[in-house]
């Protein structure tokens, strides 16, 4: 584990040579990153060459719908209406973080083409977010049982690099936390701004499945082929 200058602890998997590719993973509300380890080792994606995983953890912070608990989470949950309140200043401090994340992979030799940016509900929101205010071309970008935030600026924030970028997007059928409706208000939202998302629903809860862990490995290997 380490701590970088963001003050956002990471946990990172180093393969045995130089990377020449790398996936950032954002967790959800109260994980920590180590429940996607697994993912991370049921993946072959020995076809990409040596990739490294970035799973960088949440700050700690009060959450209103939680009764103010402090607990890792990447911006605040005013409600359950998860569009109609949103902590604007939660999600842009995190949408900061993850962009000085990819910068610091980027002046660790790994260009931008070759950074996949992936995350599971909050961690989703924050990955549209930054994915597509991005001011580099990325690999593509992966929501899993999530949303898009702040979809109203998102056509006059998004980044031109971005235009068009590679999306996967997944959701369970069965989810009561971020509900697969909202998840395709968010598919919606972003075909009309010309992205071709890919997307694939599960017969699950708020989880991740291996039949998913599949999917998402093959459209691994085919954004960074």
């Amino acid at each position: 584990m380490s701590t970088d200058t963001m003050s956002l602890e990471t946990i990172e998997i180093h393969p045995a040579d130089i990377p020449r590719a790398t996936l950032i993973v954002l967790h959800g509300l109260g994980a920590d990153g180590t429940d996607f380890l697994p993912m991370c080792d049921a993946f072959n994606l020995s076809a990409v060459g040596p990739l490294r995983y970035v799973m960088p953890r949440a700050p700690v912070r009060p959450v209103t719908i939680n009764g103010g608990q402090p607990m890792r989470a990447w911006y605040d949950i005013l409600g359950t209406d998860l569009q109609r309140r949103e902590d604007e200043a939660g999600l842009r401090d995190s949408v900061a973080q993850v962009h000085a994340l990819i910068d610091r992979e980027i002046a660790r030799g790994v260009p931008a083409h070759r950074i996949v940016l992936a995350g599971f509900s909050q961690g989703c929101a924050i990955t549209l977010m930054a994915g597509l205010r991005c001011p580099h071309r990325l690999a593509g970008l992966a929501g899993l049982s999530g949303y898009l935030p702040m979809a109203a600026s998102t056509a006059a924030e998004r980044s031109a690099a971005m235009q068009g970028a590679p999306i996967f997007l997944a959701h369970g059928r069965n989810d009561g936390v971020v509900t697969m409706a909202r998840g395709r208000v968010g598919l919606e939202a972003l075909t009309a701004l010309g992205h071709t998302p890919e997307w694939h629903d599960y017969p699950m809860e708020h989880s991740v499945c291996m039949d998913e862990v599949t999917d998402l490995n093959r459209w691994l290997l085919k954004v960074l082929a």
